[in-house]
């Protein structure tokens, strides 16, 4: 029948091809189908247990808040004297703060205050019954024919005198942000009956469709079924909502979700018309492959020569191998030979830019990497990222866990940030670049991603936690790479000594290194001129209402600089070895300036601290105890939580001689750095100050709250008194004292001043003391 065997090859190859096709078409239509419709009815059941998890996530935050002004002496005190202006004034503002439509309050007699329009007896019974047999009840709660969300929490004092009452209108807003939150274009929409009324839909495009979503809502639920709309065929499932009202059984509420079934079947559509063009686009590529199979041989000849010029050149060369026969076997050969030359050079070039124990990149390659960039004319910023505490991890695991370990890091960040340029730039420090538009939004991705690196990472079946700190810098052109890494290195550090978790390169901070070698020099000589001088931060007695101590601090305006950061010229006389002095200097303007309070009638505790690089030298712990022996001074040492933890024997041997002179012992920054239980029982101080930054978010963080109450409570049991650093606001006060604080000290009460203004402000008031200027 066929002359020639191209022909013959060309049109049975076509043949069979196209009868599979026609079979697979048949197979895909009836999948296409089943599948749409299976998956349909999975998201929908999905898509109501996220519904069921939002809504008790939802009732939590309700009932939060309801607890926080239920539990709020001023409101409780509002009700007990039926004071309804201030009752509804503050449901209104909490109203309006949290945005929620209704706000009221049920007096235990039923009485309901802070609602704009009355409810109908019938419902203001059902609601106070309900409060009365479960005062936290929780549920929806139908007002004047409209769905709401609503919980109650119980106010006493101490017994039951009302209960707080949140709503959220379950409204078309709030069905759009719950359609928001579906993977798939579904339909919310809220049912209710009340009194044994038909079903009322609130959100219908076409009310002709109530009577079949009311067959829907009489089924048993949780199953989805298919029903008729005027829009067409769709998938719905029914979602009943508990009432906050169960023993009134003739108000119901339930959630229907929908889905278009031609709204499933849509998205395959386009696969069946890709399906047809594959399958034709197929069937002409077999019919021209099989009119090439029988092509000469000459072809694989001419591109092996061509392939070995490719090669001589020190171009990649690749030759297609078609055949099994000799010339097929020869091509193999080449391309394996080629290869190898290929994956020889990458090594190479992989060693000479890769580091050998992590396997990322080296410092070299991150170096090439920036200026690639620079040249590009790009904005973008070099973040370092630095484990804490890098040598004790490495030392408590080994170094191989350690090369383990960065390279988890690095493949953790490269997840993270998927277009980021990763490298090892040292032995605890890994760096990364980022695309940004402001330096805000550069370290707003560098926390993000430290919070992904912070996370547990398992080796060798154990769970490691690892802390970082990051310093990050803004590149810009003409700049050298090897100086930008360096300043994102320094910045890890100018971030460790502020005591944050994430800092831009301060250039001016940080200056001209050969000038800060000069600093202590020119310290020691404004001491001498006057040129530093202390100043005093009032500490304020809660429970006394009156100022009992102050926090000695040192400034320094250098004639030529201005004013040096105390964290700078500090740190300085640290490093060198000058800190002794520069406290004992401390110490005694301390102890001078205590006695101008005293003649001034301020009998007060100071505070001065004292650098952990002074527990170990017992010469300082003699000498401290010298000076303050002639006379009758009140002192107390601040050491921070860091270094009193990781204290040796002999510091807590000068903390004991200390306390045995009468000098108390506080322990400073308290939750900022490891604490040590055993260490906090071992040091027997007389007083823990929370850091700031747990006292900052306490007005906002329930969990930061919590964490103050429960330090409070254990310093208390181990005979410690509490102070609170940062607090700055009447409402912080007023939390601290209600957990039981003893001191508060902040720009609330006063900021640091010199000793003539400090003396003048501190009066014994009933009331924290006005915030005086910054000195």
């Amino acid at each position: 029948m066929f002359r020639h065997l191209r022909t013959k090859l060309t049109v049975l190859y076509a043949a069979l091809f196209g009868v599979t096709l026609l079979v697979i078409a048949a197979i895909v239509s009836v999948a296409v189908a089943n599948n749409a419709t299976s998956v349909v009815n999975n998201e929908l059941q999905a898509n109501r247990d996220v519904f069921n998890r939002l809504w008790s996530m939802r009732a939590d935050q309700l009932h939060d808040s309801a607890d926080v002004l239920a539990r709020d002496f001023g409101f409780r005190t509002a009700i007990a004297s039926r004071d309804n202006a201030t009752i509804t004034s503050a449901l209104n503002n909490l109203r309006e703060r949290l945005g929620l439509d209704h706000a009221f309050l049920v007096e235990n007699d039923g009485n309901i205050v802070g609602l704009p329009t009355a409810l109908p007896q019938r419902t203001s019974e059902a609601i106070w019954n309900a409060l009365d047999n479960k005062g936290d009840a929780a549920g929806v709660l139908i007002l004047n024919g409209a769905p709401y969300q609503a919980v109650a929490a119980p106010v006493r004092a101490p017994d039951t005198i009302g209960w707080v009452v949140f709503a959220a209108a379950l409204n078309s807003a709030q069905m759009r942000s719950f359609e928001d939150l579906a993977p798939i274009d579904l339909r919310a929409q809220a049912f209710t009956r009340e009194y044994q009324r038909p079903w009322v839909g609130h959100d219908l495009s076409d009310r002709a469709d109530l009577p079949r979503f009311a067959q829907l809502l009489s089924r048993p639920s949780g199953q989805a079924s298919q029903i008729d709309l005027t829009g067409g065929r769709a998938i719905a499932i029914s979602v009943p909502l508990q009432s906050m009202t169960p023993e009134d059984h003739t108000a119901s509420t339930a959630l229907v979700l929908s889905y278009p079934l031609s709204r499933a079947l849509a998205p395959y559509n386009l696969l069946l018309i890709l399906i047809a063009v594959a399958g034709l686009a197929g069937l002409a590529l077999v019919a021209f492959g099989s009119w090439a199979l029988a092509k000469s041989i000459t072809q694989p000849i001419m591109a092996l020569d061509e392939a070995a010029h490719l090669l001589q050149q020190g171009q990649e060369a690749h030759v297609e191998v078609k055949t099994q026969d000799e010339i097929a076997r020869l091509a193999g050969s080449f391309n394996t030979m080629a290869s190898g030359i290929k994956d020889r050079e990458r090594r190479i070039k992989q060693m000479a830019l890769t580091d050998t124990d992590s396997r990322l990149r080296n410092r070299r390659a991150f170096e090439g990497g920036i200026r690639k960039l620079l040249r590009e004319d790009r904005q973008i910023g070099i973040a370092a990222f630095s484990i804490n505490r890098y040598g004790f991890v490495r030392d408590a695991i080994g170094h191989e866990l350690a090369a383990e370990l960065m390279r988890g890091l690095g493949e953790r960040l490269c997840a993270t940030l998927p277009y980021a340029r990763v490298a090892r730039v040292s032995e605890t420090t890994i760096a990364a670049i980022f695309d940004f538009q402001t330096p805000d939004d550069l370290l707003k991705q560098v926390r993000a991603v430290q919070r992904e690196l912070e996370a547990p990472i398992r080796l060798d079946g154990i769970a490691i936690d690892v802390m970082t700190t990051a310093g990050v810098v803004v590149a810009q052109s003409g700049r050298d790479a090897a100086t930008l890494i360096t300043h994102a290195t320094i910045a890890v550090d100018q971030a460790r000594q502020q005591g944050r978790k994430a800092a831009l390169f301060d250039a001016e901070a940080y200056g001209d290194p050969r000038n800060n070698l000069a600093l202590i020099s020119e310290l020691y000589a404004a001491l001498r001129t006057g040129d530093a001088w202390m100043v005093y931060q009032p500490k304020y007695d809660i429970a006394e209402k009156r100022i009992t101590g102050a926090e000695a601090l040192m400034r320094w305006r250098h004639p030529q600089r201005g004013m040096i950061s105390p964290d700078l010229f500090i740190g300085m006389a640290e490093e060198t070895g000058h800190i002794r002095g520069l406290t004992d200097w401390v110490l005694r303007c301390a102890i001078n300036d205590q006695k101008l309070m005293r003649e001034a009638g301020r009998d007060l505790l100071v505070s001065i601290n004292v650098s952990g690089r002074l527990l170990d030298d017992r010469a300082f712990a003699e000498r401290a105890v010298q000076l303050i022996q002639p006379g009758s001074s009140r002192l107390c040492f601040e050491i921070t939580e860091t270094a009193a933890f990781g204290s040796s024997s002999g510091a807590l041997a000068s903390i004991k001689k200390w306390q045995e002179a009468g000098i108390e012992v506080s322990i400073d920054d308290y939750g900022s750095g490891l604490s040590s239980l055993s260490y906090l029982k071992a040091l027997r101080a007389h007083e823990l100050k929370i850091d700031k930054s747990f006292v900052l978010a306490v007005e906002e963080s329930r969990r930061d709250a919590l964490l103050i109450k429960s330090t409070i409570d254990l310093a208390h049991s181990l005979g410690m008194k509490v102070t609170a650093e940062g607090v700055e606001t009447e409402n912080a006060l007023a939390l601290l004292e209600a957990m039981g604080c003893d001191l508060a000290q902040g720009y609330l009460i006063g900021k640091p001043t010199p000793l003539a203004d400090f003396i003048a402000a501190s009066d014994p008031l009933r009331h924290p003391v006005a915030a005086a200027p910054e000195a």
